[in-house]
């Protein structure tokens, strides 16, 4: 019909033939083509997937398989003589990634948390997200400018050196969460690795941007400006990210949309919060990232018990879906662009090293943070070596770190940039279906599955009866510690006395439902839950 329609305007010129219109339907069916090639190797992800987890084979998880089927095409595609028209069609663009298909998942993250867990642990998830990723990228950072100092590998400045460290500081464990999930992992440990992963992008971000910036500026800057930047954007973003939050709680309990005939109006308003938070936020210079991630978990503790039931039904389900399509296509964009775009293999060794001191990196991250903790904790609520190794072993890299390193390709000059980019390249990689695959034996050898005594809450118990009286010589570096632990209990019942009635129009009863709170949004969302 395509060819028809250009043969007939291209034989009646005097009917107002536009010139070039066979061009444009020859554009037209090259964009149909490519869309028809996503749609196939999405479903064909999807499908096997499925029969990945039916079989219980966690060697090959989803990511994994998409990350596979995407270079395998792109292999393919890269060998023919159609590579131009399906490049054109078929591209990993930073700014389409950050736009769209990242927040709808970072939504998700902050929507979906169980916040049992996650909020009784928040004092080690904040530790761990915002010191340990300042700790990594530093490590990470130093280690690449020292080795290129005593020419190890191949040199760069120190801030790219630093905005590399940046980058690949940024953990994506989609994948070891989908085993997490499916072999029933101790919740606090998942917790742990949920929580330090959600935050952490937001925070590599905020890093990657004020390391940029230093670049560009002509006067230099030392490291408690640095820092102070750093922390300017983030408190910054989560600020924005609350507000709006709230905002939208007190518009949903006051408006009463949840009538029948409003149901459309109240689930469309409730979609636009996230993605207004997170453009409010990029518009005033700050991450959307953070600010989107807070709002998704803002907007599920108040705004989500304020609709109606067929909303929430419906806003849940359509957030999982949007943010299951959206992982699924970052992980074949990454695998058909890794297959498509030119690598710079010209230093092997700067590839190697890098490799080794991520993993240095995210130790000194990992067992230092941990420490710290430690200190500010009872014997029985240690976060123990296991789960340690656990923290340490999970932290692959993924669409963030891949996503900024294209990034730099354009932000540095004298092929950098590329060289960033193969490296970051092959530990997305090696990390995503190595580490990714051996998930599984790595939990049964740690003996992490299931959930453990080794392990407690940190407020599940009254620690003021249990303070150990028997050791008076305790420093007042852990005294602050503790008290700093305490506090984050207070949060609780200010939450509880004071934001809950004030943000939702929830009954008393329903605050005594905290218990099932993290099953219910299971049940909602279809989402197998760590076993209890």
């Amino acid at each position: 019909m395509e060819a028809g329609a250009g043969a007939y305007y291209a034989a009646a010129p005097h009917q107002g033939a536009m010139p070039g219109f066979g061009g444009a339907v020859d554009e037209q069916q090259a964009a149909g083509v490519g869309i028809l090639l996503q749609i196939s190797m999405l479903v064909l992800s999807f499908v096997l997937g499925h029969l990945l987890r039916r079989r219980k084979f966690y060697y090959l998880p989803e990511a994994s398989a998409s990350l596979l089927i995407g270079m395998i095409v792109g292999g393919f595609a890269n060998i023919s003589n159609t590579q131009k028209s399906t490049r054109r069609w078929f591209n990993f663009r930073e700014d389409f990634f950050l736009l769209f298909l990242l927040p709808p998942i970072i939504f998700q993250s902050g929507f979906n948390l169980a916040p049992k867990p996650f909020f009784s642990n928040f004092g080690a998830i904040i530790t761990f997200a915002i010191l340990g990723t300042f700790i990594a990228s530093i490590v990470t950072g130093l280690l690449v400018y020292l080795a290129g100092l005593i020419f190890i590998i191949y040199r760069l400045p120190l801030v790219e050196c630093m905005m590399f460290g940046a980058l690949v500081s940024a953990t994506d464990p989609v994948t070891v969460l989908s085993i997490f999930q499916e072999l029933g992992t101790d919740v606090n440990l998942y917790a742990l690795v949920f929580g330090e992963s959600v935050l952490n992008d937001a925070v590599a971000i905020s890093l990657y941007r004020t390391m940029a910036s230093m670049r560009t500026s002509s006067s230099g800057q030392n490291i408690f400006l640095v820092i102070l930047r750093f922390l300017e954007n983030f408190v910054g973003s989560m600020s924005s990210g609350v507000g709006v939050g709230l905002i939208s709680a007190l518009l949903f309990k006051y408006a009463e949309l949840g009538v029948e005939n409003l149901h459309n109006l109240e689930s469309c308003l409730f979609v636009l919060f996230p993605y207004f938070s997170y453009m409010l936020a990029e518009g005033l210079g700050l991450s959307g990232i953070v600010s989107i991630l807070f709002t998704g978990i803002v907007m599920k503790r108040y705004t989500f018990y304020n609709l109606s039931e067929d909303s929430q039904r419906f806003t849940a389900r359509f957030f999982h879906l949007l943010s299951s399509l959206a992982e699924a296509f970052i992980f074949i964009y990454m695998g058909f662009d890794i297959a498509m775009e030119r690598q710079s293999w010209s230093h092997i060794g700067f590839i190697f090293f890098s490799i080794v001191f991520i993993l240095v990196a995210r130790a000194a991250n990992v067992f230092s943070c941990a420490y710290m903790l430690n200190l500010a904790r009872p014997p029985n609520s240690q976060i123990p070596r296991e789960y340690q190794l656990a923290l340490w072993y999970s932290g692959l890299r993924g669409a963030m770190a891949f996503a900024l390193a294209l990034q730099s390709v354009h932000d540095l000059p004298d092929g950098h940039g590329e060289t960033i980019f193969t490296a970051t390249t092959s530990i997305v990689v090696l990390t995503v279906l190595l580490i990714g695959g051996s998930t599984g034996t790595m939990l049964e050898a740690l003996q992490v599955v299931g959930d453990s005594n080794r392990y407690r809450h940190p407020y599940e118990e009254n620690f003021e009866g249990s303070s150990e009286e028997g050791t008076p010589s305790k420093s007042k570096f852990q005294l602050k510690l503790r008290d700093l632990r305490r506090s984050t209990s207070s949060f609780a019942l200010l939450d509880r006395n004071y934001l809950t009635p004030i943000f939702t129009s929830q009954h008393e009863d329903d605050d005594d439902d905290d218990d099932n709170d993290d099953d219910s949004s299971g049940e909602v969302l279809g989402i197998p839950r760590p076993s209890a």
